[in-house]
């Protein structure tokens, strides 16, 4: 489960765990996933064997292995639980900042 993941490496690591898998399912080489999907084949080898891979490449990737549902979730907001936390969210959204402050 996600939530038992503690670090970066570890959610790097399975991302690309389940990308290989999901490229294996799809009885893809290496060098024929790279082609479909635009992303070089030095990318994906990098991605597979160091986890480190851009956004927009890992993208591309899930578009071409029909799997981005998963992408577009992870950062979504989970929906208030009662009236009081709607009441709440939508003062704190017109009452907080919208910028951040500057760190010297």
């Amino acid at each position: 489960m996600i939530t038992e993941l503690l670090n970066y490496y570890e959610i790097s690591e399975k991302i690309a765990s389940d990308v290989k898998e999901l490229r294996l399912r799809e009885n893809l080489t290496q060098q024929a996933l790279a082609k479909k999907s635009g992303v070089s084949l030095g990318s994906l080898k990098r991605f597979e064997t160091t986890y480190e891979i851009s956004l927009k490449n890992l993208i591309q990737l899930g578009l071409t292995l029909r799997s981005v549902e998963g992408l577009l979730k992870s950062f979504e907001k989970e929906a208030p639980q009662s009236i009081d936390n709607i009441l709440r969210e939508k003062k704190a959204v017109y009452s907080s900042r919208k910028r951040g402050r500057k760190n010297d």
